[in-house]
C-alpha cells in the first residue's frame, strides 16, 4: 500500500523514507538534493500565493542544477486546497533522470517501512480521502487505548519517523508500554511538526545557523546543508516597547520607535527568510507570537502532501505551551535544541510521566480564567509535575471554553510540566470554525482524530486512562485571586490582598518580603507631576498594564477588561494620570471585537490606549517612567506596584523601580488602576468618589459572567481572524522599506552592536573534541534558591554602569539608543557582558547586597561579574557556578546558557535545574551536576571560596547519564553530585563540544 501511494505520489515519498534512504543512498545522491527533496513533504501547497516578498519561504528546491523548478510554498494554515501532487509528479519527472532514480529506490524502500501494514486512507464523508496515515487502532495492541491522550501523538510520531536509524522499532515499544516505561526514565526520541520562534530568541538561532553555514564552508563542505528541513515560523513580536501610553498614536510612534531601534536586527531576519527556504517570517506589529500561533499558525492535523499526521511544535519561548489548548502538543526548548530539530535532528527526551488533572463543576460568577490559571499553578507547583506531562480532563471540559484551556496551557512553565495538554473535542472545533478555518479542514481533523483515536467526545462514555497520578479541582471553588508580589505561583486571594501586602511589608526581604519598618510604612511622598499635586505610598500603582500572551488570547477576560473601563467612566471614576497604563493586544483580532463591542472608547478614556501588538511589559519591555514619578520611588525608597496580566512578576523584570508586582486578569489590572494602590480590600474599602461624590465599591464596576458572555456572543466573529490573518504576512511600509543583500552566507558587519559573528566555531576541527573535566576551578557567583533566567540574563533595559553599556559607549553608542538585552540578543559582545548583569542578583559572596558583582577570590576585589570572569579567563582558571533549587526557572533563554560559558564557566553545581535550562547548559558544554538529596552548598559547608575539581573519564563511553560524581576542593572536603546528563545523546553533544558542533559533524558525514 505505501509503495503504491509513493509511485502515484511523488511529493509525499520523501517525508515518509528520505531519512533512512539518507544513510543508504548518499552516494547517488548529494544531500542538497534530498534536503531539498525533503521539502516537498514539509511544504503544503494551497491556492492563494503568499506576497512575493515572501514567496521564497518554504520552495521547492532540488538543488542549483533544478532551480527552474521553484516553486513558492505559501499559508498552509487555514486552507484545504491542496495543489495537486499530480502536477508536482509531472514537473519532477521533467527535471532530470537523477530525481527518477531517487523516486524508484524510495518506492523500492516502501516496503522495508516497520510499519507499513497500518498505513491506510482516510475516506472523506461525502466520497474521496482526505489522505493516507499510520493507523493506530490497526496496531490492535490494547494497552494503546490506556495510554493518555498526549503520550499517543508521542507514539505516532515514532511509528511515522520510524527508519530503523533514527528512530526504531524499539522506541515505539516504549512509547506502547508506557505505563511500565515511564517510570523507569527510558530515552525516546522525538521529532516535532515544525518549529516555533520569536525574535529575541529567533535573531540568535538564525545568527547560529549564519555561523554554521560559514564554519562548514571552512570545513570544506556545503554551506547549504544548513537549512531548516521542518517549517519554522518566527513572530517578531518582542521588540516593542511602551514609550508611548494613553495617546491615540500610541502604536504608530510605538511602532516608529520599534524600527529605528531595531532596524538591523529586523534586516538581519528578513535577510534569513530568503535565505534559508521553509522558514516565514511574520513581520512586526502582527501580534504575540503564541497568540498568532493559536488563532492562524496551529494546524490541529498536518495534510502535507495526502499523508495526515497530528501538528506538534517546539518553540524557543517558555509559553509555547498555550498551543497545547489547541489539543496541539507544543513547548519550550532552548534554542540551540531548536536548531538542530530545524535541521532534521531528533529531539532525546525521557518519556514524560502524565499527570492526570480531572476538572469538574463551572466557575462561579465574577471569576475569570486568570483566577482558575493561578490557582492551578499553586495546585500543581505543591503536587510537583517537573518534566511531566500535564493532561486536562474529566466533566468540566465541557464548561470551559477553549480560550480559557489556552490561557491554563500557557502557564505551563510557571507549574513547572512539560505541557498542560487539553485533548481535542467539541469545544475545540467550534473554535477552529470561530478563528476562520474552513469547514473542510475541521471536518478533515475531527475525522483524522476520531478515526486514530485522539479525540475525546464527552457524549459517549469514556474509556479510563491511566495516568502517572492524578489531581482534581472543582471549578466552582475557585476564587477571585492575583499572584505575587515576587513569583507567579505565590497565589493570593483577593479578599486577604490587603493584610497579604502588610505581611510583606513586615516580612525580612525574601519573595514575600521587602523589609520595611513599622514607622516607614505608612509614609506619604508629595510630589509634582506635569504641573499638578501627587502622591506616591508604598504599594501604590505606577504601571497597570493589560499585556502578555498569557490573557490577550481571551475575548472573555479582554471584554471584560472593557466592561469595568465603562461602569468606571459611567460613575466618574479616572485612573491617576500618573499611572502609566497601556494595552498590548495579542493580535489586531483583539482591536476589532473591542471596537465592535464599542469599549474600546472607554478603555482609551481610563488610559489603556493601545501601545502596539507585541509582548511588551511582561518581558520588560514596560519603556521608562514619567521622570517625577521615578525620582519620588528611587529618592524615597517606596515599594513601588505593578499590576499586569502577564506570567511573570520576578523581581527586576517588570521594571527597575517596580519592586512588587502583581499577576492579574486583565478587568482586575483595571480595577487596581482606578484604585492606585495595592493596599486596598476591594469587600470593604471605596475605590474611589464618583461624580455625584458617592463612594464607588469594587461590585458597583464588575461585571457579571452574564454580561461579558453577552458582549463575546454579538462582538467576536469569525470574519475579523479571517482579515486579520489574510494579510498578516503582508507587513507594513516599515517593513517593506528595510534594505537587505539576498545571498546564501551573510555578509558580517564587524562595527554592528546587534549582529555578530559568534565564536562557536571558531576553532573547530573535523574531529569531536572529546570529554572535558574541571580542574582547580574557582566560584564564579554563589546562589541561593530560584535564580531565574531574569537573573543569568536579562531581558530589560541596559543599565548605564554595566559592562555592556561600557562596550556600547565605547562604540559610539548614546544611552538613548542602548535598546535592551534582549533586542541585542544577535550579538555575544553584549550579551556575554550582559549575563549576570541584573541588578537585583543575590550573590552570596557580597552578603546582603543586591546587584551584578561578585568576590574576584585570589585579590578579594568585588568586580562586575563579567569583569571577574574576564581576569579568570586571562589567568587560565576554570569557574564553576554554585546554585540552590529551581535554578534557570522563568523564560526559555539560550543565552542564560550561552553566555555563562563565554565567561568560563565549565560546571553548574544545584539543587534542582528548570528543564529547559538544564537542556541549554549540556548544549553549550556546561556541566549540569545535583546535589544529592538533602544536601546544598550549605549543609556540606562550602563557602565558594574554595577551588574545585571534577575528574571526568576522556572516553565518554565510560561516562554514563545520571551517574554519581565526586567533587573535590582544595579545602579536604569532597561530596558526591548527580551528573545530569540525562540521555546517551546528551553526551554525545558534550563529546562534540556542544548541541551545534555535533550537528555540524552529523551533516557533513551525508
Amino acid at each position: 500500500m505505501i509503495a503504491a501511494s509513493l509511485s502515484s505520489s511523488s511529493s509525499s515519498f520523501s517525508s515518509l523514507f528520505l531519512r533512512a534512504v539518507r544513510h543508504r543512498f548518499v552516494s547517488s545522491v548529494s544531500f542538497s538534493a534530498s534536503s531539498s527533496l525533503s521539502k516537498v513533504s514539509t511544504s503544503s501547497l494551497p491556492k492563494s500565493p503568499l506576497p512575493s516578498s515572501l514567496s521564497s519561504h518554504r520552495s521547492l528546491s532540488f538543488s542549483s542544477a533544478f532551480r527552474s523548478l521553484r516553486c513558492s510554498a505559501p499559508r498552509w494554515s487555514h486552507g484545504v486546497d491542496w495543489r495537486s501532487p499530480l502536477s508536482l509528479r509531472a514537473q519532477i519527472r521533467t527535471a532530470t533522470p537523477v530525481i527518477e532514480r531517487f523516486q524508484r529506490k524510495i518506492a523500492t524502500m516502501a516496503s522495508e517501512h516497520p510499519f507499513k501494514g497500518i498505513f491506510t486512507s482516510l475516506p472523506k464523508p461525502g466520497g474521496g480521502e482526505f489522505g493516507k496515515f499510520y493507523s493506530l487502532p490497526a496496531l490492535n495492541d490494547p494497552r494503546i487505548d490506556r495510554l493518555p491522550y498526549s503520550i499517543r501523538i508521542l507514539l505516532e510520531s515514532a511509528i511515522r519517523h520510524c527508519d530503523g536509524f533514527q528512530v526504531t522499532k524499539n522506541d515505539v515499544e516504549k512509547i506502547i508500554d508506557w505505563e511500565n516505561t515511564s517510570p523507569k526514565l527510558v530515552e525516546i526520541p522525538f521529532k516535532p511538526a515544525r518549529v516555533l520562534l520569536q525574535d529575541f530568541t529567533g535573531v540568535p538561532a538564525v545568527v547560529d545557523l549564519a555561523s554554521m553555514r560559514d564554519a562548514m564552508g571552512k570545513l570544506g563542505n556545503d554551506p547549504k546543508k544548513i537549512n531548516p528541513l521542518v517549517p519554522v515560523d518566527l513572530v517578531i513580536d518582542h521588540s516593542v516597547q511602551v514609550d508611548v501610553a494613553r495617546s491615540e498614536n500610541a502604536v504608530q510612534k510605538n511602532m516608529e520607535l520599534e524600527f529605528q531601534r531595531n532596524n538591523e536586527r529586523f534586516a538581519f531576519l528578513k535577510w534569513g527568510s530568503s535565505a534559508f527556504n521553509n522558514m516565514l517570517v511574520v513581520p512586526p506589529g502582527s501580534g504575540i507570537v503564541h497568540q498568532v500561533n493559536l488563532e492562524y499558525l496551529g494546524r490541529v492535523v498536518f495534510n502535507m502532501d495526502g499523508i495526515l499526521y497530528p501538528d506538534s511544535v517546539v518553540g524557543t519561548d517558555s509559553h509555547t505551551t498555550m498551543i497545547d489548548g489547541l489539543g496541539v502538543a507544543g513547548w519550550g526548548v532552548g534554542g540551540i535544541e531548536a536548531e538542530a530539530a530545524m535541521l532534521g535532528q531528533p529531539m532525546s527526551m525521557v518519556l514524560p510521566g502524565v499527570v492526570g488533572f480531572k476538572l469538574t463543576g463551572k466557575l462561579r460568577d465574577g471569576v475569570t480564567a486568570t483566577d482558575l490559571v493561578l490557582t492551578v499553578t499553586q495546585m500543581l507547583r505543591k503536587h510537583g509535575v517537573v518534566g511531566k506531562f500535564v493532561e486536562f480532563h474529566g466533566k468540566g471540559m465541557g464548561q470551559l471554553p477553549l480560550a480559557d484551556r489556552a490561557t491554563i496551557a500557557n502557564m505551563s512553565p510557571e507549574y513547572g510540566a512539560t505541557m498542560g495538554f487539553f485533548p481535542v473535542d467539541h469545544v475545540t472545533l467550534e473554535y477552529l470554525k470561530l478563528t476562520g478555518r474552513s469547514d473542510e479542514t475541521v471536518s478533515m481533523v475531527e475525522s483524522y482524530l476520531r478515526a486514530n483515536k485522539m479525540f475525546v467526545d464527552y457524549n459517549e462514555p469514556q474509556q479510563e486512562k491511566v495516568f502517572s497520578s492524578y489531581l482534581e479541582l472543582d471549578l466552582g471553588d475557585v476564587e477571585p485571586c492575583v499572584s505575587g508580589p515576587k513569583r507567579p505561583h505565590d497565589k493570593v486571594p483577593l479578599k486577604v490582598m490587603k493584610a497579604d501586602w502588610h505581611s510583606c511589608l513586615d516580612n525580612k526581604m525574601g519573595f514575600k518580603g521587602f523589609g520595611v519598618p513599622k514607622e516607614q510604612q505608612d509614609k506619604v511622598v508629595n510630589f509634582s507631576y506635569r504641573g499638578h499635586p501627587a502622591e506616591l505610598k508604598h504599594g501604590s500603582v505606577v504601571i497597570a498594564a493589560i499585556t502578555s500572551c498569557t490573557n490577550t488570547s481571551n475575548p472573555s477576560v479582554m471584554l471584560g477588561a472593557g466592561l469595568v473601563a465603562k461602569k468606571a467612566s459611567e460613575l466618574g471614576l479616572e485612573v491617576k494620570p500618573w499611572v502609566k497604563t497601556s494595552l498590548a493586544p495579542g493580535s489586531g483580532v483583539v482591536t476589532k471585537y473591542l471596537l465592535k463591542s464599542g469599549l474600546q472608547k472607554y478603555l482609551d478614556q481610563q488610559g489603556f490606549n493601545i501601545v502596539g501588538y507585541g509582548c511588551t511589559t511582561c518581558i520588560g519591555n514596560s519603556g521608562e517612567l514619567d521622570e517625577s514619578v521615578a525620582a519620588a520611588i528611587s529618592e524615597n525608597d517606596i515599594v513601588a506596584a505593578a499590576v499586569l496580566s502577564g506570567n511573570r512578576n520576578f523581581e527586576g523584570r517588570v521594571h527597575p523601580l517596580t519592586r512588587a508586582n502583581y499577576l492579574a486578569s486583565p478587568p482586575l489590572v483595571v480595577a487596581y488602576a482606578l484604585a492606585g494602590t495595592v493596599d486596598i480590600d476591594f469587600e470593604k474599602e471605596p475605590i474611589g468618589t464618583g461624580k455625584d461624590g458617592q463612594n464607588v465599591y469594587f461590585k458597583d464596576i464588575w461585571p457579571s459572567n452574564a454580561e461579558i458572555a453577552e458582549v463575546v456572543q454579538t462582538s467576536v466573529l469569525p470574519d475579523m481572524f479571517k482579515s486579520c490573518y489574510d494579510s498578516i504576512t503582508k507587513g507594513n511600509p516599515m517593513w517593506h522599506s528595510l534594505q537587505v543583500t539576498p545571498g546564501t552566507l551573510y555578509n558580517w558587519d564587524p562595527n554592528s552592536t546587534y549582529i555578530h559573528d559568534p565564536p562557536y566555531f571558531k576553532d573547530m576541527s573535523l574531529n569531536p573534541p572529546g570529554p572535558h573535566g574541571v580542574k582547580d576551578a574557582y566560584c564564579l557567583v554563589n546562589f541561593g534558591d530560584s535564580i531565574t533566567t531574569d537573573h543569568i540574563s536579562p531581558a530589560g533595559s541596559i543599565h548605564k554602569d554595566s559592562p555592556a553599556a561600557k562596550y556600547l559607549l565605547a562604540r559610539g553608542m548614546q544611552p538613548k539608543d542602548f535598546n535592551s538585552y534582549g533586542s541585542r540578543r544577535g550579538n555575544d559582545e553584549v550579551m556575554a557582558r550582559g549575563t549576570f548583569a541584573n541588578i537585583r542578583l543575590v550573590n552570596k559572596f557580597l552578603n546582603g547586597e543586591v546587584g551584578p558583582k561578585t568576590i574576584h577570590i585570589p585579590t578579594g576585589e568585588k568586580l562586575y561579574i563579567f569583569d571577574a570572569a574576564m581576569r579568570y579567563k586571562e589567568a587560565g582558571h576554570d569557574l564553576i557556578v554554585l546554585a540552590g533549587a529551581e535554578y534557570g526557572s522563568g523564560s526559555s533563554r539560550d543565552w542564560a546558557a550561552k553566555g555563562p560559558m563565554l565567561q568560563g564557566v565549565k560546571a553548574v553545581i544545584a539543587k534542582s535545574f528548570e528543564r529547559i535550562h538544564r537542556s541549554n547548559l549540556v548544549g553549550m558544554r556546561i556541566l549540569p551536576l545535583c546535589f544529592k538529596a538533602g544536601e546544598d552548598a550549605d549543609t556540606l559547608g562550602l563557602t565558594g571560596y574554595e577551588r574545585y575539581t571534577i575528574d571526568l573519564p576522556s572516553n565518554v563511553s565510560e561516562i554514563k547519564p545520571g551517574q554519581d560524581i565526586t567533587v573535590t576542593t582544595d579545602s579536604g572536603k569532597s561530596f558526591t553530585c548527580t551528573l545530569r546528563f540525562d540521555t546517551e545523546v546528551e553526551l554525545e553533544y558534550f563529546n562534540h563540544g556542544g548541541i551545534l558542533p555535533y550537528v555540524i559533524r552529523n551533516l557533513m558525514k551525508h
